[in-house]
């Protein structure tokens, strides 16, 4: 049996919400340049080295990449074979807390959708939890944007459907985002499975 101490799981969390926010994966920024290189379209190839020039600035001076600085997201893969000494879901939600306080984080998060009271410090997290083999534990963040959450958009469609269903689905969805996504814009699809 493993113990892993609240405390670090919180000092972990604190340093991913600030470093998901301040510095672009490589994979991300790679395909950009690379991007810049064979675009044709001039406005294209301009937004495109904005978001290059912005990167390099967001990580040098350690500050978010974007002003929207989402919901934390959180997966977390638990080994069999590991004890959290403390409170797991409480460890994960202090990290967000100091996270987006210390590292000057736009808080956007909401007690109650109907109310809309910002809860000051992007808490709750959403935490997934997964059950594992082993005596490790694996976090993995990711800072849902709520521009991108907004133009989302989900369907439950009939099994005759089939393919060309999904197919109008995706194409109807890009449609009516229209420019309103910040760029540059990934369409994510994901088939099967529930709504959530």
């Amino acid at each position: 049996m493993k113990t892993i101490l609240a405390t670090d799981i919180t000092k972990t969390v604190r340093q991913m919400c600030i470093d998901a926010n301040t510095i672009l994966p490589n994979d991300a920024y790679e395909s950009i340049c690379s991007a810049c290189k064979t675009e044709t379209s001039p406005v294209g190839k301009n937004i495109l080295e904005k978001l290059v020039v912005n990167a390099d600035i967001a990580k040098e001076e350690r500050i978010p990449i974007c002003q929207d600085t989402g919901y934390a997201v959180f997966f977390i893969e638990v080994g069999q074979e590991v004890y959290v000494e403390g409170n797991l879901t409480d460890a994960i939600n202090e990290g967000v807390r100091q996270g987006y306080v210390e590292g000057y984080l736009r808080k956007s998060v909401v007690a109650d959708p109907i109310d809309r009271v910002n809860t000051g410090d992007n808490t709750p997290a959403i935490i997934h939890y997964d059950i594992v083999p082993g005596d490790q534990m694996k976090i993995t963040f990711a800072p849902k944007g709520f521009g991108s959450e907004n133009m989302s958009k989900i369907a439950m469609l009939p099994p005759s459907a089939g393919y060309d269903g999904v197919v109008n689905v995706v194409l109807d969805a890009v449609r009516s985002a229209g420019p309103n996504p910040c760029p540059p814009i990934v369409v994510g699809v994901c088939v099967g499975g529930d709504f959530e």
